[in-house]
């Protein structure tokens, strides 16, 4: 049963890329604003910036959601039936490698908001 409880724990961050990336792409939040979204100083200068941003930040979302949650399930089927010591260390491990993804995203999405908008959010 705890392997099981650990299993879920481990597939929450990328189900989580995987449900907004299919927001973000294919409905991003139609307003600019402070609490929801691909808030970043560049996405947030415009509404062009603020949909571009979403929709290229989504697509890479939901494609890296996809292959974390199969990269991270199969460390997890060799885990079942250890001991939980073992399922413990190698989830906490799984959920660290995880961040990489998660995070990582941001980078090639500001790169493409500075080649595409200017510094006021007008495109180029």
């Amino acid at each position: 049963m705890y392997w099981l409880f650990m299993l879920g724990v481990v597939l929450i961050s990328p189900l989580t890329m995987i449900i907004l990336g299919l927001s973000f792409t294919y409905n991003p939040p139609q307003t600019i604003n402070a609490f929801f979204g691909y808030r970043t100083n560049r996405s947030m200068n415009s509404k062009e910036a603020w949909d571009f941003a979403h929709k290229y930040f989504g697509k890479i979302w939901l494609i890296s959601g996809i292959i974390t949650l199969i990269v991270s399930m199969i460390p997890m089927l060799f885990l079942i039936n250890k001991d939980n010591k073992t399922i413990t260390i190698t989830s906490i491990i799984i959920i660290i490698v995880q961040m990489i993804p998660l995070i990582g995203p941001i980078i090639p999405t500001e790169r493409a908001l500075k080649q595409k908008f200017d510094h006021l959010g007008n495109s180029k």
